[in-house]
């Protein structure tokens, strides 16, 4: 079966029939939720399972749910998480039970995911915040220290991957100078070569033999002064690939967020020839979608190689835990008891 390098979103919590005739001609290689396509736990395992149907495979099928201000599992249905500076802080006062929670906390995640029909969650974020940065990263960040990201990070991709989730790396080759939101303007950062070398690349080269990484829509002036890292075959070849040493699959992050120019085409075509695998479009708009499908490339050569084996990274649990003695262990630890 031939895949595109596409993940899309769809518009609400069921397939309408539109939906399901457009995902079957175009075979994107995923899907990625959020809340607009949440009610409860019955209602998200069929949705997964009618996205897989639509396309004809076991398609993987993407979330944010990070912990904090960025979770599209919420309670009263799924439990509430804390956001990751929570393990930094605890990392910071006894490193083992900092790794040890973030495992913990990961794995539960992906228990939840699991017992939904979701198998990739956009996590570890692994950007390093800078003071007078803006919060579109805040408290999502382990932590301002680049070891101590990588470490937790680290945990956090073991936690989920424990549990045959899949962890996305966010955002290469680095988000946490921004001084603007990429969702609704274009960043731009002015930082040396050197000062990027020795802290905001730090925590990706650390882990840059996960399977799974997406890219940022910034403009580093020291990398390529004219495009942000999603549309620039430099900041993806000699940094992402290079300085880096990325090799597994690279996504962009969304293409209808407001930092990237001219229309959905044009968006598609940029990001694919600057060098990312598949492109993410998430808002389920219709329209949007055809015009990325058009230009959508079936995965071939490297980036099918890459998309292989991330796919078989996939490794199922091997017994069933006992969630709720897991949960109130984690809640002792990290403060939510």
């Amino acid at each position: 079966m031939s895949l595109t390098s596409a993940i899309y979103g769809c518009a609400g919590t069921e397939l309408n029939d539109a939906e399901k005739s457009f995902f079957r001609e175009a075979q994107p290689w995923g899907f990625i939720l959020f809340a607009r396509n949440i009610a409860d736990p019955g209602q998200l395992l069929r949705l997964t399972s009618s996205l897989r149907e639509a396309v004809g495979h076991d398609a993987p099928i993407l979330i944010d749910q990070e912990g904090g201000r960025v979770q599209r599992l919420r309670p009263p249905h799924w439990r509430a998480w804390p956001a990751g500076r929570r393990y930094g802080e605890i990392y910071e006062q006894d490193s083992e039970r900092g790794l040890y929670a973030a495992r913990l906390g990961a794995r539960l995640i992906a228990a939840e995911l699991r017992s939904v029909g979701v198998t990739v969650d956009c996590l570890p974020v692994l950007d390093v915040p800078v003071r007078g940065a803006h919060d579109i990263i805040g408290e999502r960040a382990y932590g301002e220290e680049p070891g101590l990201i990588a470490a937790l990070g680290l945990a956090v991709a073991e936690g989920l991957m424990s549990v045959g989730v899949l962890p996305v790396v966010k955002h290469m080759p680095g988000h946490g100078r921004a001084l603007s939101d990429s969702h609704k303007n274009l960043p731009v950062v002015d930082a040396s070569l050197e000062e990027l070398e020795g802290c905001d690349f730090v925590p990706f080269r650390a882990l840059k033999a996960l399977p799974l990484a997406m890219t940022a829509h910034v403009v580093y002036t020291a990398l390529d002064p004219n495009s942000p890292a999603t549309t620039s075959a430099t900041v993806i070849g000699e940094t992402i690939r290079g300085r880096i040493g990325f090799e597994g699959l690279l996504m962009s992050d969304d293409l209808s967020m407001k930092a990237l120019k001219g229309d959905f085409g044009a968006r598609t075509r940029a990001s694919l020839a600057a060098g990312c695998d598949l492109v993410l479009h998430c808002n389920g708009d219709m329209a949007e979608m055809g015009a990325v499908a058009a230009e959508a490339k079936v995965l071939v050569g490297e980036s099918l190689r890459r998309s292989e084996a991330a796919l078989h990274r996939f490794v199922p649990p091997s017994e069933a835990a006992d969630i709720d003695s897991l949960w109130a262990e984690f809640s002792e630890i990290t403060g939510l008891a």
